[in-house]
């Protein structure tokens, strides 16, 4: 990648005092958390999800289920474009980086870099490109070269020197399985990620994650009600310990149970078979407030921000950097 660019990464801790920085995408689920007049109990009660589901998963060791606790930090990262000298930041993508607490051996442990993703070109894809190239058209389809830039800015953070002198593995990020595929059960069983599953055909999220180099393998960790979608680079299961794969199911599993309990919080588990649905009945609330509609609403103001302020100024300067322009605006 050329010189002109590099990143920049800043941390946050996660805790019930978080508050978002300025520049941290607001549709992302832990913002969303931390605002209102609930922020600090939707925090607290965020962070005991996540410590008892870990312990309920690390429980060898651990007769009181309370030996260890999660520790989490916002990564923000800023691509730093150089034009003319002027050295130009723009908010580029968020992680989330898990510690592990072991209280009884009074260690830290780390986790994984990943776990939740953002980003403003994301956004800009699904919420602005997307919908645009598809209005009036009969038949769904998506743009040339849909996913190509975010995919390139992606692998070029992950190889660059600002990620592998904070980070000592590839990153693992969590998402939830898509409701327009089927899910089968495949008989292949791990001892903390569960039962695997496999679909016929990749999703469009599966797709676009594909481009960021990264492949998907789908589990239903124990106690889970549904499979969870792990976007990785090479081995999941070698190339990370129990506790660190525990780090992302605790965190991810309880973001989900708030975000899409139709899903996540069903009161009946996935089947052999088994195809997601927000329109399921069946499930159980949490008591963290989370607003769907606003974020879906954010999503598409913030998609237009990255359109305005990253995708047209800096075409010319991305198309040079990358080899390959970027599908601007509604266009076909």
């Amino acid at each position: 990648m050329s010189h002109d660019v590099d990143f920049t990464l800043r941390s946050i801790r996660f805790d019930e005092h978080y508050t978002p920085s300025d520049t941290t995408r607001i549709t992302t689920n832990f913002a969303n958390l931390a605002r209102g007049c609930n922020r600090q109990e939707n925090l607290r009660n965020t962070l005991a999800m996540i410590d008892n589901r870990f312990n309920a998963l690390a429980h060898w060791d651990n007769p009181t289920g309370d030996r260890y606790t999660v520790e989490l930090d916002v990564i923000s990262v800023e691509m730093n474009i150089d034009l003319d000298g002027s050295g130009t930041a723009l908010p580029l993508i968020e992680l989330l980086k898990t510690t592990v607490i072991d209280q009884q051996a009074n260690a830290r442990i780390d986790g994984i870099v990943g776990n939740n993703f953002s980003s403003y070109v994301r956004d800009y894809d699904f919420s602005v490109l997307l919908p645009g190239h598809n209005d009036g058209r009969s038949e769904f389809s998506t743009p040339k070269g849909f996913g190509d830039l975010h995919g390139q800015l992606f692998q070029s953070f992950v190889a660059s020197s600002a990620y592998t002198c904070h980070f000592r593995k590839p990153p693992v990020i969590c998402l939830s399985v898509s409701s327009s595929k089927v899910y089968h059960q495949t008989g292949n069983q791990h001892p903390v990620l569960g039962a695997e599953y496999q679909q016929d055909e990749y999703s469009l999220t599966d797709e676009y994650f594909r481009k960021m180099g990264l492949k998907v393998r789908y589990f239903m960790p124990p106690n889970s009600v549904a499979p969870l979608a792990f976007y990785f680079t090479g081995d999941l299961l070698g190339d990370y310990t129990d506790l660190e794969l525990i780090s992302t199911i605790s965190t991810m599993d309880t973001f989900q149970k708030i975000y899409r309990p139709e899903i996540y919080n069903a009161n009946s588990a996935a089947g052999k078979s088994f195809q997601p649905s927000l329109q399921h009945q069946d499930y159980s609330l949490t008591r963290i407030v989370y607003d769907r509609a606003e974020r879906s609403r954010l999503a598409i103001e913030q998609g237009a921000f990255a359109e305005e302020h990253f995708i047209k100024p800096y075409q010319a300067h991305l198309t040079a950097l990358f080899g390959q322009p970027h599908t601007q605006g509604h266009a076909s």
